[in-house]
């Protein structure tokens, strides 16, 4: 390139067209956009606009900026003492490391070196107020500006070309490369003004909590005997009764209450619950509002369903031969869009209605289950619990089966009322009702099974209570025969418990007999007790026994010995 055309001076806007077009630019502005819109390149000079300079006051160095679309496009900056020459927008972008935060400071290297302070304030204070410059002897330098964002602009720098006036010396050209600078001093000021904004984020939380905080309840006074009177009269006034009985609560739990004013807390206290039954009443009262309400929203949910009802029989006479044929195409599909919309709404409107019913109905069972006495008998009560749950399933069953006949009759009475239009209709309807039909078997077969079952819940709730009785009737009689039982028997009864505990595998009678003879009891009162016990047959050979056995005791004992062997 021609040493003379960089040279020459921005107010001759004919070498200013020419430069850039030696470049290979059009000429542009600082916004991206061309100077002139009927420049030619081939012509050598351009007529009929004023001379610009880039470096005029109020255009900065680094364009605003522009769509990602539109490259940016670099000029030449002529300064005082050196000029910059844009470098080749074909290459990538110089690389740049990572932006450190409160980044302030811009490390500047590619410096030529007969470059002087005075020179880089030239070229760098037109991106921003400059604070200090640190100039090393080889060729860099780092920049602190005052200001964060004009370090952006400075950035904008890297990769111009510069050179010193009009010499081509080595030592007075570069190309210059601008990059990010760590300072501590940027990251010092960087921490204090992060601190100083948490200070006042945190200051404006406390502000808003403050403000959005409820306020605090006032303050409940002591007892005395002047607040305890207005205390009082405060107590019988429904409206200030809330307020009243919180300063009667607080003073009861701070302990003010003694010998001397317990007459009056006394007092507070009864009037207190006196108040009891006003708030059942009002409570009986907005109840009986609400169900009113119910009621009323019921009714009214009613009338809508019923005027649904009468829109879509007016709808069905419409598709009906008589009148349809006269409707134009347009009309037809209207009329069978409303009607379509009509009868889903009015199939909403009914479900909800079933709803309200079926929780009125749920109501009064859980009501009759309540008033239901409870069952006497602790053993019973399972059964009984069991029956009660198959006579609800079986009541909430035949209410699902009323319903579903409802609907069934409604689906036929529709069907005769208004022929169907299309052969879809026919079929949709058809299913509806098979699957109604299918439903309705169902249920019956379930309630069928329900019935047995409760037939034979009763038949063995019968036999129980038949066993139960049973039972009760041995009892009595066992309990009957043990108090009849003498009283002269227990002795014998101990005795033969005793030695059967001693004889797990049993004994005869005989054997029993001989030991109770030795013995020293009365012969006579174990026969009879044996006599009340035992089989007559038995009794006899007892009663030999027992008479050889008093014999045998008479006898000496080397007889006795003889004989019993």
């Amino acid at each position: 390139m021609d040493a003379n055309s960089l040279a020459m001076p921005m107010s001759d806007p004919n070498a200013w067209a020419t430069a850039m077009n030696n470049l290979g630019m059009a000429p542009m502005s600082m916004t991206g956009q061309p100077i002139m819109s009927d420049f030619d390149p081939s012509l050598g000079m351009m007529t009929g606009i004023a001379p610009m300079n880039p470096m005029m006051p109020g255009l900065g160095i680094v364009p605003p900026p522009v769509s990602q679309d539109m490259p940016i496009v670099k000029e030449i900056i002529h300064c005082k003492s050196c000029t910059l020459f844009p470098p080749n927008p074909n290459l990538p972008p110089p690389a740049t490391r990572e932006r450190p935060p409160g980044c302030k400071t811009v490390f500047v290297g590619g410096l030529p070196e007969n470059a002087t302070e005075q020179l880089i304030v030239e070229v760098f204070e037109q991106c921003g107020s400059i604070i200090a410059i640190r100039k090393s002897k080889k060729n860099f330098c780092h920049i602190r500006f005052a200001e964060e964002h004009t370090v952006d602009k400075a950035l904008f720098l890297s990769g111009y070309r510069i050179r010193l006036g009009s010499s081509t010396d080595k030592k007075d050209t570069g190309r210059l490369h601008v990059d990010f600078a760590q300072a501590r001093d940027d990251l010092y000021e960087w921490e204090c003004r992060q601190r100083m904004l948490a200070r006042e984020e945190r200051h404006r939380r406390r502000i808003e909590e403050d403000r959005l905080r409820p306020p605090s309840p006032p303050p409940i006074v002591h007892f005395s005997e002047h607040e305890c009177s207005q205390l009082g009269e405060k107590l019988k006034d429904d409206s200030k009764f809330a307020e009243a009985v919180r300063v009667l609560l607080t003073w009861v739990e701070r302990g003010e209450v003694n010998r001397r004013n317990a007459n009056n807390i006394y007092s507070m206290i009864q009037s207190s619950n006196s108040h009891i039954r006003r708030l059942m009443n009002e409570k009986a009262a907005h109840e009986k509002e609400m169900e009113e309400a119910k009621e009323k929203f019921k009714n009214a949910l009613a009338g809508i369903l019923v005027q649904f009802e009468q829109i879509v029989s007016v709808f069905h006479a419409a598709s009906k031969q008589k009148a349809w044929d006269h409707f134009s195409k347009a009309q037809r599909k209207n009329l069978d869009m409303w009607r379509k919309q009509a009868e889903e709404i009015r199939n909403i409107h009914n479900e909800e209605l079933m709803g309200i019913r079926r929780e009125e109905e749920m109501e009064m069972s859980d009501d009759d289950m309540e008033d239901a006495p409870e069952s006497k008998d602790s053993d019973d009560s399972g059964p009984l619990a069991q029956v009660e749950a198959l006579k609800e399933e079986n009541d909430s069953l035949r209410c699902q089966l009323d319903a579903y006949r409802n609907e069934v009759e409604l689906l036929k009475q529709e069907q005769g009322k208004a022929q169907p239009q299309h052969s879809e209709e026919d079929t949709t309807r058809q299913q509806q009702l098979s699957f109604l039909q299918q439903a309705l078997q169902g249920m019956q077969k379930q309630l069928l099974k329900l019935r047995e079952d409760l037939k034979q819940r009763e038949t063995e709730l019968e036999k129980n209570s038949e066993e139960k009785q049973q039972l009760e009737s041995q009892i009595q009689s066992l309990k009957d025969r043990i108090q009849a039982f003498p009283t002269s028997h227990a002795l014998p009864v101990r005795i033969i418990s005793t030695f059967l505990h001693v004889h797990p595998f049993g004994a005869s009678i005989e054997y029993i007999c001989s030991y109770l003879q030795r013995l020293d009891t009365k012969t006579e009162c174990i026969y009879c007790f044996l006599q009340h016990r035992t089989h007559t047959h038995t009794l006899k050979v007892w009663r030999s026994a027992c008479h050889s056995n008093v014999l045998l005791s008479k006898q000496p004992l080397s007889r006795q010995k003889e004989l019993a062997v």
